[in-house]
């Protein structure tokens, strides 16, 4: 019987030449990742352990992305983040407020490499599974043995394959499929499984496109979401690191639990209402709610491809009076290259507001809701209260989508700016 990706990379960190789903491995991280959010916290533990020595420190990454500027209260954390990084002298692998998202710098600065193994104190760790890594979200306290020993105990998961076919409409994006799959098969689908998503769509899509798909897999609730890596894969990675790597691949014969078939041909715009990720309605139940906000960034939609969707349906028109229209970019290279090619200066013209690099809306920092308001995001959760007032109301949409409807003032069809 061969082996799944999630099987094959599990067995090579806990040194076996086989593993199967349920079994239970101790597992040598590659890579390990803490941020502004739980930082505090494995700090601490770290310091409750007080080892003699640290076997993975030089494998630990540091960030602050999620709230900058900080509001109150997250002052104080980034406070202590900053302390401990020259406490344990972690200078050169510390990324503060100016790179952006922690997920995606991570991918920016090389630190993802396919066929390995990575852990990070956050649940939207499943992102970095896009480049062929089997990552994975885990607790502080978890990441503060890892550090300390070199290793983790992990569960090997059961994998479903997520079989993309067809091509998409032009108006129709790799958002619109992870909401497909959470209003079809529900946000639990996944949970504590892997996802692997293959299928002849997958050579179409852009690297920006898939790691969509790989955020949204944690709203599936799976353990880790990820791509087998191919040419692009392997291009985007030697770009951004000199490191070696070996990629891994499923088998042939590989043990599925489940098998999915999406048919893209045939999808729509599809919009999450609240107050769920799986509460999804395809686009023309929806049409004319009127909205008072939309976004479009995060680490589900804040790549160069997500803006460049926006600034096509915003070029010559401007973003609806009534209507607050934030875009953040996932990192600063993202913010540059829009600078650099016009598409910022397209945005801001249509009187979007670019802010800077984090993961703003999402985290409840950026466009906070009064009572009553409506926001229509491409972000990854909706949850009531996320964004403001728990009686405030979010919808979950592709970029294209939430664009078309800026430019509205309602959530709004973007095939009649897209074709």
């Amino acid at each position: 019987m061969g082996m799944t990706m999630s099987e094959k990379i599990l067995a090579r960190a806990s040194g076996q030449k086989e593993v199967k789903a349920g079994d239970i491995v101790e597992a040598a991280i590659n890579q390990g990742m803490t941020h502004c959010g739980g930082g505090p916290l494995f700090f601490r533990a770290l310091a409750d352990l007080n080892p003699k020595t640290l076997k993975a420190i030089d494998k630990l990454i540091v960030m602050i992305g999620h709230t900058m500027p900080p509001i109150a209260g997250r002052a104080d954390s980034q406070h202590i983040v900053r302390k401990n990084v020259q406490k344990y002298h972690l200078e050169n692998n510390f990324y503060d407020s100016k790179y952006g998202i922690m997920h995606n710098v991570m991918m920016w600065k090389g630190h993802v490499r396919p066929g390995e193994l990575i852990v990070a104190t956050d649940s939207h760790t499943t992102t970095m599974g896009v480049l062929g890594a089997f990552a994975t979200g885990i607790g502080p306290t978890e990441l503060a043995y890892a550090v300390t020993f070199g290793k983790i105990w992990l569960m090997v998961p059961e994998t479903i394959k997520i079989v993309l076919k067809g091509q998409l409409q032009k108006h129709v994006f790799s958002k619109d499929i992870g909401l497909h799959l959470a209003g079809t098969y529900g946000t639990d689908m996944a949970q504590y499984k892997a996802l692997e998503f293959t299928g002849d769509l997958v050579d179409h899509l852009s690297i920006d496109a898939r790691t969509t798909l790989c955020v949204m897999g944690v709203e599936l609730g799976a353990k880790a979401a990820m791509f087998p890596p191919d040419e692009k894969t392997i291009a985007y990675v030697r770009e951004r690191t000199q490191k070696p790597f070996s990629p891994l691949f499923p088998d042939a014969d590989a043990p599925y639990v489940q098998a999915i078939e999406v048919e893209a041909n045939h999808l729509e715009p599809q919009v999450a209402c609240p107050h769920d990720v799986g509460n999804v309605k395809p686009i023309f139940e929806v049409e004319g709610t009127p909205i008072h906000q939309a976004t479009i960034g995060t680490c589900t939609n804040g790549g160069y491809e997500d803006l460049e969707i926006a600034a096509k349906i915003l070029q010559g028109r401007k973003v609806h009076p009534r209507v607050r229209f934030y875009i953040t970019p996932a990192t600063a290279e993202v913010y540059r290259k829009a600078v650099a090619s016009g598409l910022a200066e397209t945005l801001m013209k249509a009187e979007a507001i670019l802010v800077n690099a984090q993961c703003g809306s999402c985290s409840g920092h950026i466009g906070v809701l009064s009572p009553g308001e409506v926001c229509l995001a491409a972000q990854n959760r909706n949850f009531r209260g996320r964004m403001g007032s728990p009686d405030s109301k979010i919808y979950l949409a592709s970029p294209a989508t939430v664009a078309a409807s800026a430019v509205e003032g309602i959530i709004t069809n973007p095939q009649k700016y897209l074709g």
